[in-house]
């Protein structure tokens, strides 16, 4: 093979392993959001959809592995090629446990739909709305090579926390004022700190999209975001 057709064919592969991870993308945050459907619809049916498709992603996520893997065993790319890759094995990985953590909320909705029905928590939607946006743009910055845009999200992750912090308060009340609630208040609690890992997933690959672009980590470095 001559250098230029091997130039071509590693870019070939690049463009192949970049669209796979794209198709990987719209499977997390669809798994995301038919999860948060089942939750606020209390919908088994969606719940258990969720569930299913899990093997998928995690299949997906083996499948990227071994494509990076083999380019860098072949090809010893170098410079923005090399943190492409490396950076897609990271983002697969972020990805493959935003599935699991949709699973999560998913199973927590079976035993939701098992207790009496829990007044409406605003929070639990709000940080729903955050945390699939936050996963969204970073994908979208990540497609688009923006790193302020990628900063952005990340500044984001405050809120989604004081959300949290905010619903557990809330639960506890409840708990104690009735304990019969209990059982489904952990649920719900379980779901919340679901949606914040899926927060901080999404701030995981709004910094890789800044590694990617600029070449450097912003993680641990909160005074970079402000950038």
């Amino acid at each position: 093979m001559s250098p230029t057709s091997g130039a071509r064919h590693f870019h070939a592969e690049l463009a192949k392993l970049r669209s796979r991870l794209l198709d990987m993308s719209a499977l997390a945050e669809e798994l995301v959001r038919l999860s948060i459907e089942a939750l606020l619809e209390r919908d088994v049916a969606k719940a258990d959809a969720v569930i299913l498709a899990d093997h998928e992603i995690d299949a997906m996520e083996v499948e990227m592995d071994e494509s990076c893997v083999l380019l860098l065993a072949l090809q010893q790319p170098m410079a923005r090629d090399l943190r492409l890759i490396t950076m897609t094995l990271t983002i697969s990985n972020d990805l493959e446990r935003v599935g699991d953590h949709a699973v999560n909320i998913a199973q927590a909705v079976r035993h939701l739909a098992e207790q009496p029905q829990f007044a409406p928590l605003p929070a639990i939607e709000e940080m729903a709305r955050l945390a699939r946006a936050m996963l969204s743009d970073a994908l979208d910055f990540f497609v688009r090579g923006d790193a302020h845009g990628a900063r952005e999200v990340c500044r984001r992750d405050d809120k989604v926390d004081s959300l949290h912090d905010s619903l557990f308060r809330t639960l506890l009340t409840y708990m104690i004022e009735d304990p019969r609630r209990i059982s489904a208040a952990m649920s719900l609690f379980l779901v919340s700190k679901n949606l914040e890992r899926i927060a901080d997933l999404a701030t995981n690959i709004a910094e890789d999209v800044v590694f990617l672009v600029e070449g450097r980590s912003i993680k641990h470095r909160a005074e970079e975001l402000s950038q």
